[in-house]
């Protein structure tokens, strides 16, 4: 069975919904892929037919990019920044791949930086070709920081000293690199990493779904105060975007022309002489 949601093809075979990310020309996180995300994420948590959702990507060069700049730069400037005491509507959208009662793959095989990283990391596994993706958190140049879950996850799976290097130096990493600190699951070579998910995903939709939604509910409690430090991480971010930095700086970026398909390839080389 197959349908579409904005920016998404989903095939459901075997309680596995397997949905590849299609949003030209570089699956940007603006306003239309995230509410796609939403309407996903809702359907398949409540579709008794899935036990396993898989996300990739129909664009061999990109997983998903990052988030739309141009649509955050939209924010107003200045002011009194807004102070929030619940996970927002991204938050929500995101955390539901890490709640939801079903394993949850990002299959990366193109560039994930920014909000592309942080939909792989509300997943519950994240594998990533070798040569071809490339992970990045590239928000502290363009001046906030990971404000999709990237600061929370990233803490937990690498630890602090980890996490602080990815986070503030806003460098790429290669999936081998991104295997040794934790990042993903496994690296795989290109011709292998399709068959290697697929005949995961296949093994565990075998299992019980009671069995799954338990080992996931069992998970989730253990991870009880994630969403207080979402809300610290938003918080921060809204802080950041009101402060005399991000708006010129993403500005810049954007006037660089780096967020093209021509211009992604150099970002985590470009980020570092932004302007603001």
């Amino acid at each position: 069975m197959g349908y579409e949601i904005d920016g998404m093809r989903v095939e459901v075979r075997d309680g596995v919904a397997s949905v590849d990310i299609d949003a030209p020309p570089m699956n940007l996180l603006g306003g239309a892929l995230l509410m796609g995300l939403d309407v996903l994420t809702r359907q398949v948590t409540e579709d008794d037919g899935v036990r396993v959702l898989v996300l990739r990507s129909a664009n061999p060069h990109f997983f998903i990019a990052h988030g739309d700049v141009e649509s955050i730069v939209s924010a107003p400037e200045g002011g009194v920044p807004e102070v929030v005491d619940q996970p927002g509507f991204v938050h929500d959208t995101l955390d539901r791949l890490r709640v939801m009662p079903k394993l949850t793959i990002a299959q990366i095989e193109g560039m994930a930086r920014g909000g592309g990283s942080e939909v792989a990391l509300a997943c519950d596994l994240r594998f990533a070709s070798r040569g071809r993706a490339v992970l990045g958190q590239p928000e502290v140049p363009l001046g906030i920081l990971p404000g999709a879950g990237g600061t929370v996850r990233l803490m937990r799976l690498l630890g602090r000293a980890r996490a602080t290097e990815v986070i503030l130096g806003g460098k790429d990493f290669t999936a081998d690199e991104a295997e040794r600190y934790g990042w993903i699951n496994r690296a795989l070579e290109p011709d292998e990493i399709g068959s290697f998910v697929q005949e995961l995903a296949r093994r565990v939709a075998r299992f019980p779904a009671n069995a799954i939604a338990e080992t996931k509910s069992v998970l989730r409690e253990m991870e009880s105060g994630l969403q207080a430090d979402l809300v610290l991480e938003q918080n921060a971010f809204n802080r950041l975007m009101s402060g005399p930095h991000a708006h010129p700086r993403m500005r810049d970026f954007l006037a660089r022309g780096i967020q093209t398909p021509e211009g992604e390839g150099d970002l985590g080389v470009a980020v570092e002489t932004l302007e603001g």
